[in-house]
């Protein structure tokens, strides 16, 4: 046996007594290879996901700084250069890429799951859970205010958008999380609790 499967074993008999990792961090059921977070924009995805990420010892991809990252440009230059539908395809892309990934933690942005393809990617991709998170609109819309690092739509546009993604993150989701009241490292604590089922 390796040092490498030495230690894993070690660790697994370490997770099945005490439900965490011997290292501290803590562990999922062995049918979850990869968590995806979708949400709203102000839903906090990305501040979770690394929270997340860091308490479970897995990696933490966002799917946005992941196509730009393969793209070169960043994505309003994608938007404004080639349009949505050339964004769309490299998103489709790059969402692809990361679901053949294994102890991953996704960010989709929050437009990621209107696409059709992206939604069968997510539901046929095997020991695959996607997670909601999910606030009143009012909620996220004063969360946005506070980041003045992006660009946000106006409100009437907001409202639409959210009308539009709502049922589709609750169709996709195996899991919600609510985030209304909780600080950060909180939402990543109760998407564990809501993975281990």
């Amino acid at each position: 046996m390796s040092a490498s499967a030495t230690l894993e074993a070690v660790e697994e008999m370490e997770t099945t007594k005490t439900g965490r990792r011997a290292s501290g961090q803590a562990s999922l059921p062995e049918t979850v290879e990869r968590v995806v977070l979708t949400g709203f924009m102000g839903s906090g995805k990305t501040t979770t996901g690394k929270l997340l990420a860091e308490l479970l010892g897995w990696e933490f991809r966002d799917l946005d700084r992941e196509i730009e990252r393969r793209d070169g440009r960043t994505v309003p230059q994608i938007f404004a250069e080639s349009g949505e539908e050339a964004f769309r395809r490299l998103e489709a892309g790059a969402l692809a890429s990361l679901c053949g990934k294994r102890r991953v933690v996704i960010a989709l942005g929050g437009g990621a799951i209107e696409e059709l393809r992206n939604r069968l990617l997510l539901e046929q991709t095997p020991r695959t859970a996607v997670v909601y998170l999910q606030a009143p609109l009012e909620t996220l819309l004063e969360r946005c205010a506070t980041d003045t690092g992006t660009a946000r739509p106006l409100l009437g546009e907001a409202e639409a958008r959210f009308k539009r993604r709502h049922p589709l993150y609750e169709r996709v989701a195996q899991h919600k999380v609510t985030t209304t009241e909780l600080a950060a490292a909180a939402v990543a604590e109760a998407v564990v609790e809501a993975l281990r089922g």
